[in-house]
């Protein structure tokens, strides 16, 4: 089940969309290896399979700094190479020619919170638009999607909850939660950790992992 929502998300047509990034089709200029899009897909399928999921956090697109060089939302660089990621080995050698691993707060966050409330083992994370979209000027600043952009990430989100019946989803800032309203499906809306919500975020995931 999670194979076929693989393959629908890699076969995709990204190639027209302006301003945005497909992790898991397309090499970044800063990615040392050659197979870097098949890295990126090997650790997405990793994350989404290692262990029966209790929990689905969805945020609202991938960062510059996180998914887009991971392949895996919410997780940068600098998690896999800690070996923080659980089912996805731990890196032995860098992603990119960045003089230093890429970090993504958001991500250290959001990590840190799933281990603090116990429940790191059993979570699956995703974004409602799942390609990177960045300013014209700039691919490594994010911008937030469009609407027309946001309405591209619904079907593969709905996939994602139907091939995952049994868990809970929790969306991740305003955004998320309405596209899982927009697809019918009622999430536990979470603060975003960013700009100052980090303390709000990890009570309000502490109480959700309490109730699972």
């Amino acid at each position: 089940m999670i194979e076929s929502f693989l393959q629908s998300l890699w076969s995709v047509p990204t190639s027209d969309m302006v301003n945005v990034f497909d992790p898991w089709n397309a090499r970044s200029p800063d990615d040392i290896d050659e197979d870097a899009v098949q890295g990126r897909r090997q650790r997405l399928r990793e994350h989404l399979s290692h262990a029966r999921p209790r929990l689905l956090c969805v945020g609202e697109a991938p960062g510059a700094n996180g998914c887009r060089v991971s392949g895996i939302p919410f997780t940068s660089e600098r998690l896999l190479l800690d070996g923080s990621i659980p089912g996805v080995p731990r890196l032995c050698d860098r992603l990119t020619d960045r003089r230093l691993p890429y970090r993504e707060q958001s991500a250290t966050i959001v990590w840190g919170a799933l281990y603090e409330a116990g429940i790191a083992e059993s979570t699956v994370l995703w974004n409602a638009f799942p390609w990177h979209p960045h300013q014209p000027d700039n691919s490594l600043k994010n911008r937030t999607p469009t609407r027309g952009e946001r309405r591209l990430g619904l079907v593969l989100l709905k996939q994602l909850v139907e091939v995952l019946p049994d868990v809970v989803v929790a969306a991740v800032g305003k955004k998320a939660c309405a596209s899982m309203a927009d697809i019918g499906v009622s999430a536990h809306e979470l603060r975003h950790p960013a700009n100052g919500g980090a303390s709000l975020f990890r009570r309000q995931l502490a109480e959700l992992a309490s109730r699972l």
